[in-house]
């Protein structure tokens, strides 16, 4: 006897929660997010405390960062938290395509939504690599900065925007992720939806995150 792989409605109950109950997938998810919002409390911790102990450190190093090119890097960023949470809109429409032109855009579904999401979280990692570049060229290093081996903004910087990069890059998988189950799926389900909703969080998390750490890293001098 053939198998047939088959995919079945699951229960908005076990997913969303009764009247009374919580999701729990929701739960889990800001629970693990609010450990990772301590994670990022102490990078920013750090880079105040070695900012108190070395001001002549930031009257030289910061002078190298191209504001303008972050901020149009940020501002991208941010706009993907727009498109993803407008793909969040349309999984619980249970609408998973387009439903008309690639170009009337108010017709768009999950997976639309969620690609341009992806581009645009891929063109900021694009651009952060290319900072790196830029600033490795000037002599701040993972190790050292302008002021020689024993400047601390290199390490400092690297780290924080460094791990934040990598969450994004996690986030970026996390689209995939979801966007493959669209496709292999024969049907959208309530967990699919619940799936895009979290990932949704986590995308919003790491944009907040990093207007954070860009007013502190590029704006604060």
């Amino acid at each position: 006897m053939a198998l047939v792989a088959t995919v079945s409605t699951i229960p908005a109950s076990r997913l969303h929660g009764h009247h009374d109950r919580p999701s729990m997938v929701s739960v889990g998810t800001i629970i693990w997010l609010s450990s990772e919002l301590m994670f990022f409390a102490a990078l920013f911790a750090a880079y105040y405390t070695i900012r108190s102990v070395s001001p002549e450190v930031w009257a030289a190093d910061p002078s190298h960062l191209n504001v303008p090119f972050a901020s149009v890097n940020t501002t991208i960023l941010v706009l993907s938290s727009v498109t993803c949470q407008l793909g969040v809109f349309a999984a619980e429409r249970g609408q998973v395509g387009r439903k008309g032109s690639v170009f009337n855009v108010s017709r768009w579904g999950l997976r639309e939504w969620f690609i341009l999401t992806y581009v645009m979280g891929a063109i900021f990692i694009a651009g952060q690599a290319t900072e790196y570049a830029s600033l490795i060229q000037e002599g701040i290093k993972m190790n050292s900065g302008i002021l020689g081996p024993n400047d601390p903004y290199g390490t400092v910087f690297y780290l924080t925007t460094g791990f934040h990069g990598i969450h994004v890059t996690g986030g970026l998988i996390a689209f995939l992720f979801v966007l493959g189950r669209t496709f292999v799926a024969r049907r959208f389900t309530h967990e699919q939806a619940v799936s895009a909703i979290v990932v949704s969080y986590y995308w919003h998390f790491v944009d907040v995150v990093w207007i954070g750490l860009f007013a502190t890293i590029y704006l604060i001098k």
